[in-house]
């Protein structure tokens, strides 16, 4: 009989990683991490895959602490206490090095994604709307997430009327609120144009806008408020 293989080891996980684990055992996504770090989601991944995130390890775990001993869950609340911690990389010369950032706010093939929180909701999400309106031009369908108290919502959590045909489960947090999207590219999501309008006839209010969406369509309480949004775009097949 020809000799059994073993199986490797699994690699260790440094300590970034680790407190990424218990940030997410936490309730916090790869994303929600990204964003107390101000870094790029694929950056958390590879935590794990490739061994980076050394230099965050004290944001990490300032962001950590905060959650754990002071129950802070707002994602710009605990970016704001991360970032003191966080150093920009230098070059061979001592300078600081250049961030990359996106060119264009929404890729050829029509993926195009913003997300705001409390302070942004606050000011009608309007870093939101330049993306609606490209997604518009360029003809794009349109999803979105949002997040609120599990209270203003109207109907049961999962229910198949609120986001009929999302497989994504609702996603629930420690703090009592819900994320709950709207639209995906398996339904056909929704006409960004008709989006954009929408956003028009509310000043630009992104916030008011999908607001109002949910309230006429008996989604949430008229005096329900919005925590967190997400926009999402793709181009129709």
């Amino acid at each position: 009989m020809p000799p059994s293989r073993r199986r490797p080891p699994a690699p260790q996980l440094n300590d970034a990683a680790r407190l990424a684990d218990q940030l997410q055992a936490a309730g916090f996504t790869k994303r929600d991490i990204a964003r107390v770090i101000a870094r790029d989601p694929s950056l958390v991944s590879q935590f794990y895959t490739r061994g980076k995130g050394a230099a965050f390890v004290p944001a990490l775990t300032r962001a950590l602490q905060a959650v754990q001993t002071g129950g802070i869950t707002d994602i710009d609340e605990l970016t704001r206490i991360a970032a003191p911690l966080i150093t920009r990389r230098t070059t061979h010369t001592g300078a600081r090095a250049r961030v990359r950032s996106k060119a264009v706010l929404i890729t050829p093939t029509g993926t195009g994604t913003g997300r705001v929180a409390a302070q942004a909701i606050a000011s009608g999400s309007a870093r939101l709307r330049p993306l609606i309106a490209e997604a518009a031009r360029q003809g794009l369908r349109l999803a979105f997430t949002v997040r609120m108290a599990k209270t203003g919502y109207l109907l049961p959590s999962g229910s198949r009327t609120d986001s009929a045909g999302i497989r994504r489960d609702v996603i629930q947090r420690t703090d009592h609120t819900e994320e709950r999207s709207y639209g995906s590219a398996s339904t056909g999501g929704f006409d960004a144009a008709d989006f954009a309008r929408r956003v028009d006839a509310a000043a630009g209010d992104v916030t008011a806008a999908v607001h109002q969406w949910l309230v006429e369509t008996s989604r949430i309480q008229a005096d329900a408020h919005i925590t967190h949004l997400e926009i999402r775009t793709w181009r129709p097949r």
